[in-house]
Order: C-alpha cells, then sequence, then structure tokens
C-alpha cells in the first residue's frame, strides 16, 4: 500500500514538474503561432505554424528586417506578423511607392511590389525613442503601420521573433529574416 501511494506522489510531481515547465516555456521562451492572411506573402504563408521566440529581445534590440509577432493593441489575444522596417529615431517616408529610411531609399530584397498607398507614411513619420515602423512583405494586401487601425508599435508591444516554421513540413526549417 505505501508503495502505491509513493508511486501516485510520484506521478504527481512529476505531471506537477512538467506543466510548470511547458508554461514558463510558454510565457517565457516561446509560443507556437499560426499566419492566418497572406500579407507576409511569400515569405510566410497562410497556414503556417511558427515558434516565436520570446526571449531573445530580452538581451539585444529588435533589428531591421526581424519579422515579428505583436500584439493587436484594439483587440485581446489577436496578433499580427510583420517586418521591422523603421527603428526608434528614425524617419519612415513612403514616396512613390517605395519606402525610404532618413531620407535614403531602403534596399530591400522582398515585397518588392510598389505600394499602391502609402497611408499614414505618405508624410515623413519620425519614430519615438521606444517605436518600430512595420511592414508586411505582401505590400498590397497588408494591414500594417502605415494603417491608423496599427500604426507604428511600442517595444512592449512585441511579442517575440519568428523563429522556426514548424508546418508545413515540407517548408520547416529557421525563418530567414534579412
Amino acid at each position: 500500500m505505501r508503495g502505491i501511494i509513493r508511486n501516485i506522489f510520484g506521478v504527481m510531481f512529476f505531471v506537477v514538474v512538467v506543466l510548470a515547465a511547458s508554461y514558463f516555456v510558454v510565457t517565457f521562451v516561446g509560443q507556437r503561432t499560426q499566419v492566418s492572411g497572406e500579407s507576409m506573402e511569400t515569405t510566410l504563408s497562410d497556414g503556417d505554424h511558427l515558434i516565436v521566440d520570446k526571449i531573445s529581445y530580452r538581451f539585444r534590440d529588435p533589428k531591421r528586417y526581424d519579422i515579428v509577432v505583436f500584439s493587436y493593441r484594439y483587440e485581446k489575444n489577436t496578433y499580427y506578423i510583420k517586418r521591422i522596417i523603421g527603428l526608434p529615431g528614425e524617419t519612415v517616408q513612403i514616396s512613390e511607392g517605395y519606402v525610404y529610411i532618413n531620407g535614403a531609399l531602403l534596399d530591400e530584397h522582398y515585397g518588392n511590389e510598389v505600394m499602391n498607398n502609402p497611408g499614414l507614411a505618405a508624410e515623413p513619420v519620425t519614430l519615438g525613442p521606444d517605436e518600430y515602423f512595420v511592414l508586411g512583405d505582401n505590400r498590397n494586401n497588408s494591414q500594417d503601420s502605415r494603417s491608423a487601425n496599427v500604426g507604428v508599435l511600442r517595444r512592449d508591444e512585441l511579442v517575440g521573433r519568428a523563429w522556426i516554421r514548424i508546418w508545413p513540413f515540407d517548408k520547416f526549417g529557421v525563418i530567414r529574416h534579412e
């Protein structure tokens, strides 16, 4: 009888440790998310499943071209995924369909279609010390920092950096950011 109780407590302890470790990983290290929509085509596709690295921005600042997941401030538990284009202190403007950072044309190798709508960035947008300007790679099919309902992001809205695509299996691998 004593051995059975000991085994039950052992299993319960194991379950508690596994649940605590899972909570720690999901809260502080990584999170699974699914891409919904075509705003990041051709880099990411509708239905792709990703692991988001939630820890690296605790040790370093986000960089230009990072693909980030952020919380949508107007709807709880809704997340967007976009690419960082403008960094704190920079001025971003979209003119004749192209992105300019501090007056210089941004050298990009994705999102190559000319933007039809510059939105808020038709006029220069100067980012504050804690703000980021993001765009989807599918520029003419993306709600991003050009839209008033998204706007520029604050650092605390960034959930993390897209890290690994885990589905579909034929595209499995680390996500390239540049």
